[in-house]
């Protein structure tokens, strides 16, 4: 019986003993702490304004890089994506030296060292997304293709109305709207129609084989001196005739005009054949279309049975 209580006596000693000592312990790691932060309070203060100092200069940075490069960017996305990656690489900048005025050296090389491997696994999950986006900066940089203009590339015509991070945005010009990759944009042949202020008008007809060919090829290029006023003289229509078609003598007539879009040639197109057209009519040249004629071996009986014989 007295053994078994000098056994819990000393359990309980030990216990208090071991209490007394995490007590010590923990007080001794805070006193560290609080010593190794006010011989480190300078550095830190310091470590501070140099952070503070690096967001203020960010925020100019970001502005000055958005009005230097605004007469180069058009599309307002990519301005404000460049001028904030500008900011961030300050921001990072300010912090990589903070950590070294507070002797946190070990700390910095463990952050490049994660952001190395985890730049290498997120641009390889990001591949096709961050390729569109080079490509939009890209193509916002470049002088020959601008917002408004009208294009044709992928299979696809139309206005550019806007160039995004990520895709590239054309009106066609019944009015849909396609949206195409970047990516593509690049990979791909692009046809603009605006960098010309004049474009060829290419028009095809045919006129019957009674036709005078050089009275045919004189009114058709008076119609068109005429009625386009960018038409100074008429060695500048040019008229071709191409070959014997099945019901008429084919013919290419073609001259350049200030046009800038689709929409603009088309316009220019309708009205020349309009104008050759009636020029055709007012002198009884005639614009045949294919006629088939149907031969029978046997004779066909066209008279209606009677109702007798009905």
């Amino acid at each position: 019986m007295i053994q078994e209580q000098t056994t819990q006596k000393v359990q309980e000693t030990t216990k208090q003993i071991e209490d007394v000592n995490s007590t010590e312990l923990i007080w001794d790691q805070l006193t560290s702490w609080y010593e190794a932060i006010l011989r480190n309070l300078p550095n830190l203060a310091v470590a501070v304004v140099v952070l503070l100092i690096a967001y203020i200069i960010s925020k100019f940075v970001n502005r000055g890089v958005q009005r230097l490069l605004k007469s180069k960017v058009e599309q307002q996305s990519v301005l404000r994506l460049i001028g904030r990656t500008a900011a961030i690489i300050v921001v990072i900048g300010g912090m990589f030296i903070a950590l070294n005025v507070l002797d946190l050296n070990e700390t910095v090389q463990a952050i490049i060292a994660g952001a190395g491997v985890s730049g290498l696994v997120i641009g390889l999950a990001l591949q096709g997304t961050l390729s569109n986006t080079m490509s939009g900066i890209h193509l916002s940089f470049r002088k020959n293709v601008r917002i408004g203009d009208w294009v044709q590339t992928n299979g696809y015509e139309g206005e550019i109305v806007a160039i995004d991070l990520n895709k590239f945005i054309l009106r066609e010009a019944d009015n849909n709207t396609v949206i195409i990759p970047n990516k593509m944009i690049l990979e791909n042949p692009l046809k603009n129609f605006g960098l010309t202020d004049t474009m060829r008008v290419i028009i095809h007809c045919g006129v019957g084989y009674e036709s005078d060919l050089p009275t045919v090829e004189k009114i058709a290029k008076q119609a068109i001196l005429d009625n386009f006023d960018q038409v100074n003289s008429i060695d500048e229509v040019e008229f071709f005739y191409r070959e014997f078609a099945d019901s008429s003598i084919n013919f290419m007539l073609r001259f350049y005009y200030d046009i800038t879009n689709g929409k603009k040639k088309l316009e220019v197109t309708s009205k020349a054949i309009m104008v050759i057209k009636k020029a055709f009519d007012d002198n009884d040249i005639n614009i045949p279309f294919p006629i088939r004629t149907l031969e029978f071996n046997n004779q066909l009986n066209l008279q209606q049975p009677s109702n007798k014989e009905a």
